[in-house]
């Protein structure tokens, strides 16, 4: 087989280079979702946000964990040699995800009208229901060669496809809305042709990985009588690990598809009209755009540390495959921590910068899911880790319990009328928290030798209070000073707090230990960096 121009990356390297696309997806993700946000308006953003919610459900059934199957199971094989195996794992599981593509893309096509009218509760989101329908078989398809060249531990044509993706995604996206905008058509038109950016961004998406696949992984040097198992056998397993993954993070999805029928009925039960209560989950589903941000920088290493644990496992090395795990829970706090911590104390901020006009309540909503997203991150890497294990279905049930915590709290305080939308990001925090209790529990019982939380949590968390506390001083102080005012003045003033609090951060964690010489050799060029900064 041809192998492509670069050396195999171990799960840091790999998540490295994830990263590296995040960041660049994050950047196009800001000019995508924030212009959409001041173009919609409050209540318009809100029909974009439901859609989301429900291709989100689908994609996720069909994304979450097959993909994550499939990456085990070729880095399984690739660990005992099995060249011939491996390539009809990825014949079989490009069948099976088209399959499921196609199911899925024709309830949304022609069950449009059923979902925006009797799930969602939004009429008005019918259109944008059917414009997203295509995106989910693409989605599908391209799912399946990103699973082929991660269980290769490659995340190279991952990282450069979910840019290419993203880019393609903006630019039709905010082309079409602003048309139907300026055109005069309606709020549910131009949500739906913002949407329409998105299937055309998975077939860009989609033409580069086949491109990817042909041109580095051209099958060549193996016979394939050598495979003794059956096209259905392994259809079998990919079902057997991907479907209780899928069903777990699905759980999630569905329980988001859902926040805007709870919030907007118990805000009625509060005493607000249907049109504020629109406004109010409006400005919420705004700031989860920020909230979901530090989640997007976890998935690169929960992305990578599956195939490394499992390559480990599968080589009987439980050794290598238990300090992966701890190392990679620790990073996970070391990237998420300070993340949520500056969420949420410059939320003042962040909310009126990027979203101006929008309600008072964005603020608020923001500094609890900032909390929030720290626990949302470190569920991620507990479950990427037991998955990893060959304990996939441990993850659902923790997601179900703290999925029935979120909707029980979120129904009871939502509806009290000091509390109202408030009570959503209340219940996010509570059920996120939940299910990092109880996957932990379950991590003990599947590794000899568990996480250390001390090692993994306190310095990270004495680091991101510190900036916190800076970050939080320096804006109050320089949003005083009399040039600057208003909002170039406030955001020269966040600008000021957020580079400080970098500083501060990057110098705490590396005083107290919390990133490591050895961390840094595992990243392309980092050992120069930590014999630059006299890393220990």
């Amino acid at each position: 087989m041809k192998q492509a121009e670069t050396r195999r990356q171990n799960f840091i390297h790999g998540a490295a280079i994830l990263t590296v696309g995040v960041v660049i997806m994050k950047i196009l993700g800001a000019l995508y979702k924030v212009p959409l946000g001041n173009i919609l308006g409050d209540y318009g953003y809100g029909i974009f946000l439901s859609t989301y919610n429900v291709y989100n459900i689908f994609f996720t059934l069909s994304t979450a964990g097959l993909p994550v199957a499939l990456s085990r199971m070729i880095a399984e094989a690739d660990a005992h040699g099995k060249t011939a195996l491996k390539e009809k794992t990825f014949r079989t599981a490009v069948g099976t995800f088209a399959v499921i593509g196609i199911l899925f893309s024709l309830i949304m096509f022609f069950g449009n009208h059923w979902l925006a009218e009797f799930y969602l509760k939004k009429p008005d989101a019918a259109l944008s229901v059917r414009a997203m329908a295509p995106a989910i078989l693409l989605v599908c398809l391209v799912s399946a060669y990103r699973g082929y060249c991660q269980g290769n531990g490659n995340m190279i044509p991952t990282t450069v496809d979910e840019v290419l993706e993203v880019l393609f995604k903006v630019i039709s996206g905010l082309a079409i809305a602003g048309l139907l905008v300026r055109m005069g058509r309606g709020l549910s038109e131009a949500s739906a042709g913002a949407i329409l950016g998105v299937s055309i961004g998975s077939v860009i998406s989609l033409a580069y990985m086949i491109y990817y696949k042909t041109r580095y992984y051209r099958p060549t040097d193996y016979e394939p009588h050598e495979v003794t198992e059956s096209t259905a056998a392994i259809a079998a397993n990919i079902l057997r690990i991907g479907v209780p993954i899928s069903l777990g993070a699905s759980i999630m999805a569905i329980l988001s598809s859902l926040d805007p029928g709870i919030c907007h009925s118990r805000l009625a039960v509060a005493g607000f009209s249907e049109h504020m209560a629109g406004v109010l989950f409006g400005v919420y589903g705004k700031v989860q755009t920020l909230f979901n941000l530090p989640a997007a920088f976890m998935t690169p290493l929960t992305i990578a540390i599956v195939p490394a644990v499992a390559g480990a496992i599968a080589k009987g090395n439980r050794h290598e495959a238990e300090k992966t795990s701890e190392d990679a829970m620790r990073i996970a706090s070391v990237i998420s921590m300070p993340m949520g911590v500056g969420l949420a104390v410059l939320s003042f901020p962040i909310v009126n910068v990027l979203y101006p006009n929008s309600h008072k309540a964005g603020p608020g909503l923001l500094s609890i899911m900032g909390i929030a997203s720290f626990f949302v991150c470190i569920v991620l890497m507990e479950n990427a880790i037991l998955q990893a294990s060959g304990k996939e279905k441990l993850p659902m049930i923790a997601l179900i319990s703290g999925s029935l915590l979120k909707i029980a709290v979120n129904w009871i305080i939502i509806a009290i009328p000091s509390i109202n939308i408030y009570g959503a990001p209340i219940g996010t925090l509570f059920g996120y928290l939940c299910m990092a209790v109880l996957d932990y529990i379950f991590i003990r019982s599947a590794l000899k030798q568990r996480p250390n939380l001390r090692k993994a949590f306190l310095k990270p968390m004495l680091c991101s209070l510190t900036m916190g506390i800076v970050a939080s001083l320096i804006y109050s102080f320089s949003f005083r000073i009399p040039f600057l005012q208003g909002k170039a003045g406030m955001f020269a003033a966040m600008l000021f707090a957020i580079l400080a609090a970098v500083v501060i951060y990057a110098f705490s964690v590396i005083k107290t230990g919390c990133i490591t010489n050895d961390d840094m050799k595992l990243i392309p060029g980092g050992e120069k960096i930590g014999k630059l900064l006299h890393m220990k």
